[in-house]
């Protein structure tokens, strides 16, 4: 098996990158290349494993991964961020859950969600923005149809079948990856912050028909360098609030309701989405928070106009091609 490590970077993750170039090159299965997709008028980082080879691209989290990969000559491909440890078996693993479960995709949980306590966990599955599921043995992550998402609560070591999952790296051959046509998605790179792209491209693999999994108890470890450097103002709280629910939003009429042709499985899609707007509107006005609803107001009215606008018609729909 060949393959080429591709990926994307804005070359700022700093020693978390060298522990990233330092893991690739103590792989039990070593890449023919690796290519690093760096954002146009960005300074190339000082770290260094002497293999990398830089091509500069536009700048974006979709745009950095939403490309043809010309340069890639290799079967497969393992896709990183630029901040992600693997321990020296980790491509091997990847690939060997790949061949065992006969699947075209696979990512490591790097997330841990699993491990939330019961009360984040009582107020996730109230609001319909996440949901743990015990006692399932087949699934991993799951689209809601709030826009939201599912995961198992009780993991064992070994892989489960996915309809979504994290980004930070995952691993199938070009030809799967190209078929999504993710440049299709560059309207996210528009939003204020990078919020949603890995469940795009990963429930647009879903819809695709590619069998996708997720990988537990990889030693696959993601050191999550945008979080150090982002901070955690009010401000800044609020504004990702106001990102998030404008994309659910979207996310939802471009990935659950266009697709969908049921007409019952549309009503209850459509009862989902109300029941996780009136909550988060409801609990601001419970709580006297008015500028909060306001805030929310106004990311559900954007997501609206978005999804009336000309560009977003312009957008190829997608069609579900799973039975």
């Amino acid at each position: 098996m060949e393959y080429t490590v591709v990926i994307r970077t804005l070359g700022k993750a700093g020693d978390k990158y060298q522990q990233e170039l330092n893991s690739i090159l103590a792989q039990t299965i070593q890449p023919k290349e690796i290519l690093v997709y760096i954002a146009e008028g960005y300074s190339l980082p000082k770290e260094t494993c002497g293999l990398e080879r830089y091509i500069f691209v536009k700048k974006g989290m979709v745009a950095q991964r939403a490309i043809q990969y010309d340069e890639v000559t290799t079967e497969y491909i393992l896709f990183l961020d630029d901040d992600v440890y693997l321990p020296p078996n980790g491509v091997e693993t990847l690939y060997e859950e790949l061949k065992k479960h006969d699947a075209q995709v696979i990512s490591p949980d790097v997330f841990d969600n699993s491990s939330r306590g019961l009360k984040s966990e009582l107020l996730m599955t109230i609001s319909g923005r996440m949901r743990a599921r015990r006692g399932d043995k087949k699934w991993a992550y799951k689209v809601m149809n709030t826009g939201g998402y599912s995961y198992n609560k009780n993991p064992r070591p070994g892989s489960c079948l996915s309809m979504t999952n994290a980004g930070p790296c995952f691993f199938c051959r070009k030809e799967d990856f190209l078929k999504i046509q993710f440049e299709e998605e560059l309207w996210m790179d528009s939003q204020a912050y990078a919020i949603g792209d890995d469940q795009v491209m990963f429930y647009k693999m879903y819809l695709c028909g590619l069998k996708q999994l997720t990988v537990f108890g990889s030693g696959i470890v993601h050191l999550d360098a945008g979080s150090a450097k982002t901070g955690n103002s009010e401000e800044r709280e609020k504004r990702l609030l106001y990102a998030d629910l404008r994309y659910k939003v979207i996310f939802w009429h471009r990935f659950l309701w266009t697709p969908e042709k049921n007409i019952l499985k549309r009503i209850w899609s459509a009862s989902c989405l109300g029941y996780m707007l009136a909550f988060t509107h409801g609990i601001s006005l419970i709580k006297g928070e008015w500028s909060m609803y306001k805030l929310k107001r106004g990311a559900l009215k954007s997501a609206l106009a978005f999804i009336k606008s000309k560009e977003y018609k312009k957008i190829p729909k997608v069609r579900k091609q799973r039975k």
